[in-house]
């Protein structure tokens, strides 16, 4: 068990294997490299290099599944601020017709697969990495201006929002297959803002969400390393912990949210989080952050264990803190 590889680490914690400790691995945005297939690799790349993570969470401009279907967006060249948008493509429920599969290996799709082949060639098959595919919802929610109407659309239009939903969880099967076969050894499956009980009820995910997820996750259930994200204060882990998913990923300190040990009470699938991004990470001491992580292997047990952030970090967060949260889970190996 001891001098672990870092692929063998986290297969290990995948499998709920003894480990000589626990994977760790942290992602944020670099707003100004994300928009090239060379720049997000080049970024992605030195994070590992620079702070010797276990695992990779490839971490791609948010924006670029909306691309897909038309929406455009303003880089600001400000390493702190992400894109402004400049047009959406549905103002509507009448324009969700727009919405039509689309060639998975094609326009910003292709750009994400060849960050990914380089990412690959970067890391040479040492350090497993993830790639992070939005769900259909999240994706048809990113179409449009006001998200919060894609909540009306499920009563008033519901056969045209289904309709784009199934182009969506198409077009994502087919790309997430493909960033499998470029060198990914999962995706990383977040529901972003629909996940919680704060914007839908457990019945409208089992219509709207749900089926479109397992399409999307099932295209991809052959990899080892899949994480499954659920966003947000007031989550539906517990609703969804059922996701064929090795890895799930939550904010622990999320209002009304599980922690750590809760979550490996109720199943085999391994933990991945337990550090703060807006409190510690970003605005703790070094110290605070190796007593999170403290907290996380002391709730964990360090079993079953990814050790990482509830969401991306900011690109603020000090690397002195990043540096601590690594070398603390270090030493549980000492």
């Amino acid at each position: 068990m001891s001098g672990m590889t870092k692929r063998e680490r986290v297969t290990a914690a995948i499998r709920g294997d003894d480990v000589d400790r626990p994977p760790i691995g942290l992602w944020g945005h670099d707003f100004i490299r994300e928009w090239s297939a060379e720049g997000l690799a080049a970024a992605m790349l030195e994070s590992v290099e620079k702070y010797d993570y276990d695992y990779l969470k490839v971490n791609p401009r948010a924006t670029y599944y909306s691309e897909v279907w038309g929406c455009r967006y303003r880089p600001l060249n400000d390493p702190e601020l992400g894109p402004e948008p400049e047009h959406w493509i549905v103002s509507g429920p009448a324009d969700l017709e727009k919405i039509r599969p689309v060639a998975p290996d094609r326009g910003p799709l292709a750009e994400q697969l060849e960050a990914l082949r380089l990412i690959a060639d970067g890391l040479g098959g040492k350090v497993p990495f993830v790639q992070t595919v939005f769900s259909p919802l999240s994706v048809v929610g990113r179409l449009t201006e006001d998200r919060a109407v894609v909540r009306s659309w499920m009563k008033e239009a519901p056969k045209a929002l289904h309709a784009a939903l199934a182009a969506v969880t198409e077009t994502l099967a087919g790309y997430s297959k493909l960033a499998l076969d470029v060198g990914a050894d999962g995706i990383f499956f977040p529901t972003t803002e629909w996940g919680t009980y704060d914007a839908l009820t457990d019945e409208e995910y089992e219509v709207f969400g749900r089926p479109y997820d397992l399409k999307v996750l099932e295209a991809v259930e052959g990899a080892e390393f899949n994480v499954f994200h659920v966003c947000r204060d007031h989550n539906m882990l517990d609703a969804l912990l059922d996701y064929p998913a090795a890895v799930v990923n939550w904010d622990v300190y999320g209002e009304g949210n599980d922690s750590l040990a809760d979550v490996q009470a109720k199943t085999d699938k391994a933990v991945m989080g337990g550090l703060r991004i807006g409190r510690t990470l970003l605005k703790g001491t070094p110290d605070q952050v190796r007593q999170e992580v403290e907290r996380a292997l002391d709730q964990s047990g360090g079993q079953r264990l990814f050790v990482g952030p509830g969401c991306s970090i900011s690109p603020q967060t000090p690397p002195e803190n990043i540096h601590a949260a690594v070398e603390a889970v270090k030493a549980a190996a000492a």
